[in-house]
């Protein structure tokens, strides 16, 4: 259990984020949207103002970004948003995929489109869209799937841009999120 927290106010929203070592050095705010239904309305909300106009679908790796994506997608009247798979399921055919690296994952994991989702992404305009952009290894990875699937990167959105990721001036996001030496 932790005994050191972040309080992070975002979207009219307050929450105490535990902070937690991730390797000897450093450590990070632990900021889980899944579940939280009243955060993930309000940071949609305020995500939607500033949503590339031209964008055709909403793209997410599996699992956090998923009810975010949702919810985007409702606020901008889209019938549909697309998720990238951690793996090959039964029912895809023709899957497309990619290897990630991120901070909050261990190891390898590979993201993949079905044969359905390809021909959605083909030669549209696609928002990337994430919790958390840290070292930008899943968003990566995502842009790396929209071009091998035909489609265009119209924008990566985050609600939070951690560390170095809140001096980037190629990502959208609500509010920058610290990083802290490990204790």
């Amino acid at each position: 259990m932790a005994d050191r927290f972040y309080t992070l106010n975002i979207a009219g929203c307050k929450r105490d984020l535990p902070v937690l070592n991730i390797n000897d050095k450093l450590a990070i705010a632990g900021f889980v949207m899944l579940g939280d239904v009243s955060l993930t309305r309000a940071c949609a909300r305020e995500l939607a103002k500033k949503v590339p106009a031209g964008t055709d679908y909403i793209l997410t790796a599996e699992t956090k970004g998923i009810p975010l994506a949702e919810e985007l997608a409702r606020e901008l009247g889209m019938d549909r948003y697309i998720v990238a798979r951690k793996s090959v399921k039964a029912y895809m055919e023709n899957a497309l995929w990619v290897e990630d690296v991120s901070i909050t994952t261990k190891g390898t994991q590979k993201l993949c489109l079905d044969g359905a989702d390809i021909e959605r992404v083909k030669g549209r305009n696609i928002l990337l869209l994430d919790d958390v952009i840290s070292t930008g290894g899943s968003m990566k990875a995502l842009v790396e799937l929209t071009e091998k699937a035909g489609g265009h990167v119209i924008g990566q959105a985050c609600v939070l841009a951690e560390g170095d990721a809140a001096k980037r001036d190629d990502i959208i996001f609500l509010q920058p999120l610290p990083l802290f030496a490990a204790e």
